[in-house]
């Protein structure tokens, strides 16, 4: 495997991911002490970042790209357990070996900073250790969400769900709500969407030709999607318009 460190020199208070990464609260004096423990690291799609109890001696937030968290149980079945969107967090601080295959879902670059002195940071630094707190909940409450989608979600339901997500997510990285008019490039495969969602090859491209018969969505290519009506999306979902599951 051939991993690339990014040839890229960008300062923190530039990073398009800095208002929802774990430095969003720092003030400039923790920015250049991160500054001087980080580097880059680009993976191609498909490349490993980490595998399941490798060492890790560092821990990283996704700028750009999407990868995936696997776990192989021991008879060789393998699964999809999350998803890694631009500004979250890959690693556990006081951890030292990887709990999950991280593997590069597209082209992936990821902001790495040094283990060791990035748990120094969080004991000195109110602001790293309070960002990271926050964000360890709001995974939380995304696994939660996700219980429900894998538990109780029909087919359609769950693929709209997914979509639902991707549209927040990348709505909060450009500072907005999502608006009523998106397009959104899937970073999933059709293959990878039956595997982290519990289905079917073939129940994915049927329930997606589906929500784009119905006029939910519009197909622009193998990964553009369009979405003309994201309440009408949330609906499809199971959600109200606020993001809410809806009882």
């Amino acid at each position: 495997m051939t991993v690339s460190f990014a040839s890229i020199n960008q300062d923190c208070v530039d990073c398009p991911i800095r208002h929802r990464a774990v430095c969003a609260r720092c003030d400039s004096e923790e920015l250049e002490r991160l500054e001087e423990i980080k580097y880059y690291r680009s993976f191609e799609a498909g490349q490993t970042v980490v595998w399941s109890g490798d060492k890790m001696d560092f821990v990283a937030s996704v700028v750009s790209g999407v990868a995936s968290l696997t776990q192989t149980m021991e008879d060789g079945r393998r699964q999809m357990v999350g998803l890694l969107l631009p500004s979250d967090f890959v690693g556990r601080p006081g951890r030292d070996h990887a709990h999950y295959d991280v593997v590069a879902t597209t082209d992936l670059v990821m902001c790495c900073f040094r283990k060791r002195p990035f748990e120094r940071l969080i004991d000195e630094t109110p602001h790293i250790a309070g960002r990271l707190l926050q964000m360890t909940l709001d995974e939380l409450d995304a696994a939660r969400e996700w219980m429900l989608v894998l538990g109780r979600k029909k087919a359609r339901e769950k693929i709209a769900s997914l979509l639902a997500i991707i549209v927040r997510r990348d709505a909060s990285l450009h500072f907005g709500e999502a608006k009523r008019d998106v397009t959104i490039d899937l970073p999933l495969t059709r293959e990878a969407m039956s595997d982290y969602l519990g289905l079917t090859l073939e129940t994915v491209s049927r329930q997606m030709s589906a929500l784009k018969r119905d006029g939910v969505i519009v197909l622009d290519g193998k990964r553009k999607v369009v979405v003309p009506d994201v309440d009408r999306l949330m609906e499809e979902a199971g959600d109200d318009s606020d993001g809410g599951v809806l009882s």
